[in-house]
C-alpha cells in the first residue's frame, strides 16, 4: 500500500529567487510569485505546510499596468475614523510606493490565514535594482518563461 507524501515543516528545503519586474504585467508577476511563495512549483507541495521559497522582486517601479488600470484600478483603505476612507489609483501607487503595489497584489493571492501571513513574510520587494540579500545567493528567475 502506498501513502501520499506529506511534507513536514522541518524537512522543507528553501531557495531564494530574484525576479525582475521590468515590463512584466502586474497580475502575471503576482500570480507567479504567489505560486512560488506557496510552494506549488515543488513536487513536495502540501497545502497545510509552508513549503514555499523566498522571493526578491527588484525594479518594482517598472512593473507594467495594462489597459486603463493605471487610472481606473483603485485601492481603498480606511483609517477607522468617520470619513476616513482613502483611495489611490494603481498608477499613483506605482509612482509613489511601488513596493506596496506588488505586496498588496501578491498577498491578495495567498491564503487569508496565519499560514498565508507566514508565506507573505518571505516576499521582499525593492523599487530599484539593488537588494540586501546577496548573502543568501539568490538564483535569478526568468519569469517570462514561466508565464
Amino acid at each position: 500500500m502506498r501513502t501520499t507524501y506529506l511534507a513536514k515543516p522541518g524537512e522543507v528545503d528553501r531557495k531564494w529567487y530574484v525576479v525582475d519586474a521590468t515590463d512584466v504585467p502586474l497580475g502575471r508577476l503576482s500570480s507567479t510569485v504567489a505560486a512560488i511563495l506557496r510552494g506549488k512549483n515543488k513536487p513536495t507541495f502540501t497545502p497545510n505546510v509552508d513549503t514555499g521559497d523566498f522571493v526578491i522582486v527588484v525594479n518594482a517601479a517598472n512593473v507594467k499596468l495594462t489597459g486603463r488600470k493605471a487610472t481606473r484600478k483603485i485601492y481603498y483603505h480606511h483609517s477607522n475614523h468617520p470619513g476616513g476612507l482613502k483611495a489611490k489609483t494603481a498608477g499613483e501607487m506605482r509612482d509613489k510606493t511601488p513596493e506596496k503595489l506588488i505586496e498588496t497584489s501578491v498577498k491578495g493571492m495567498l491564503p487569508h490565514n496565519s499560514l498565508g501571513h507566514k508565506m507573505g513574510l518571505k516576499l521582499h520587494v525593492y523599487a530599484g535594482s539593488e537588494h540586501d540579500h546577496q548573502a543568501q545567493q539568490p538564483e535569478k528567475l526568468d519569469i517570462t518563461n514561466l508565464i
